[in-house]
């Protein structure tokens, strides 16, 4: 629920155990305690999609058993481990920091993290303003960082399950060539395609890709969304790191954006959703501002974590 600034830190006082996302400013003014945010100023709310730097999105958890804890770029790998064995956990890294890439470029080898139910997002700023940055605050102890995770492991009553969910409207186009890349890396000059080694950039603009849609990596059957960012003097700069060994091939085309996101949404609207974080580029292309989205409320995020990083992707934990 998006909330004023008196309204929120009035529920912090009252020892309320809250996830919290808004602008920079807003976030550094609230009182310590059982909090973690992070920065955007872009929500789906009940009202639909919306920019604004006046209120906070928040998310009141109903639980007593938690834990609040900060992670540098050396200690994110215990994410998982720090998880309760029954909950969830939610994670928040800021955007292009050491701890994000990190995170985006190891979090598969993490211990255990695929056994835990990590959910979270790449906290950000609005692209229309300049001299923002991207932050998370630990509210426990008030620190407020551009280069720290921060999670909150939550665990919940032993007859309860929690599950996290996905919503990609994106499949491999099975008409694309199949590409490959050499090496880990958020930019890339050279890729293979077909097996030949070409020039990304050369490639994307010979045959005409809409780099609306995504990369679509092979995960085990499993189709990870690698977004793209910009193309700079021959250089393909990506919103995830696409990794040697995986195959990848260009999404398939989507003739209708919005209608193809709203029919997948439409068919989990019976779902409660306890948190959810949307993609920026799925709010921009899907062009969700004032759209309705039902159940799935909350941060429009600048990468999405649903055990590793993902991109234009709608990420939720439902408990039951």
């Amino acid at each position: 629920m998006l909330l004023s600034f008196n309204e929120v830190s009035d529920m912090i006082t009252k020892g309320k155990f809250l996830h919290i996302a808004g602008t920079e400013g807003l976030l550094k003014e609230l009182p310590k305690g059982n909090w973690i945010g992070g920065s955007t100023e872009y929500f789906m709310s009940k009202d639909g999609g919306k920019i604004t730097n006046e209120k906070l999105f928040v998310n009141d958890f109903p639980y007593n058993s938690f834990k609040i804890c900060s992670y540098d770029e050396n200690s994110i790998s215990n994410v998982a481990e720090d998880a309760f064995d029954n909950g969830f956990s939610i994670v928040i890294l800021p955007f292009d920091s050491a701890v994000h890439k990190e995170y985006a470029e190891k979090a598969p080898e993490f211990k255990g993290i695929f056994l835990k139910n990590i959910a979270g997002w790449i906290s950000g700023l609005n692209l229309s303003e300049t001299g923002q940055t991207p932050i998370t605050v630990n509210g426990l102890t008030g620190e407020v960082s551009k280069d720290k995770g921060v999670a909150v492991h939550v665990e919940i009553p032993a007859d309860k399950r929690a599950n996290l969910g996905i919503v990609n409207i994106f499949e491999q186009d099975e008409n694309s060539p199949l590409i490959e890349f050499t090496e880990e890396a958020f930019s890339v000059k050279t890729c293979l395609v077909d097996g030949k080694e070409v020039v990304f950039a050369d490639f994307i603009e010979q045959n005409k890709i809409d780099t609306k849609l995504p990369l679509v990596g092979d995960y085990s059957g499993q189709g990870i969304n690698i977004s793209f960012k910009s193309i700079d003097n021959g250089v393909v700069y990506l919103y995830a790191p696409v990794f040697p060994g995986i195959q990848y091939r260009m999404a398939k085309t989507i003739k209708n954006y919005v209608d193809r996101f709203n029919s997948q949404i439409k068919t989990l609207k019976n779902v409660n959703a306890i948190f959810s974080c949307n993609c920026i580029l799925n709010f921009l292309y899907g062009e969700l501002e004032n759209k309705d989205m039902e159940a799935f409320l909350g941060p429009i995020t600048f990468g999405e974590i649903a055990y590793q990083l993902v991109n234009q992707t709608l990420v939720y934990v439902t408990v039951s």
